[in-house]
């Protein structure tokens, strides 16, 4: 299974963490498949960097984010706009069905 995790990185007491896509077999810092941001906790708003084109493509084909990633995803904005576009999808496909049913 393929999961997003953070892995940990910098000096002593003054911890960075990279969201990275990883076996969820392998440990935490140890082998990834692909680096797709970051997040320093030390820093007050802009601590945070994703990369939401890879973060969307690895949950479509379904790696499941952490409890921390998901709020991390959360707090970017990675999460609401993935769940708007799939509802405005939604409300597409249903307009073009009700358009097929009215025209026959």
């Amino acid at each position: 299974m393929v999961k997003i995790r953070l892995r940990r990185v910098g000096r002593k007491k003054l911890p960075v963490y990279r969201i990275v896509i990883a076996d969820s077999q392998s440990p935490r810092d140890g082998r990834f498949i692909e680096l797709i941001g970051q997040y320093n906790p030390r820093l007050p708003d802009n601590g945070l960097k994703v990369d939401a084109a890879r973060a969307n493509y690895w949950l479509d084909v379904g790696a499941q984010p952490t409890d921390t990633v998901r709020s991390l995803l959360r707090r970017a904005g990675v999460l609401k706009a993935r769940h708007e576009t799939r509802v405005a999808s939604k409300r597409s496909a249903g307009a073009v069905a009700v358009k097929e049913t009215n025209a026959e």
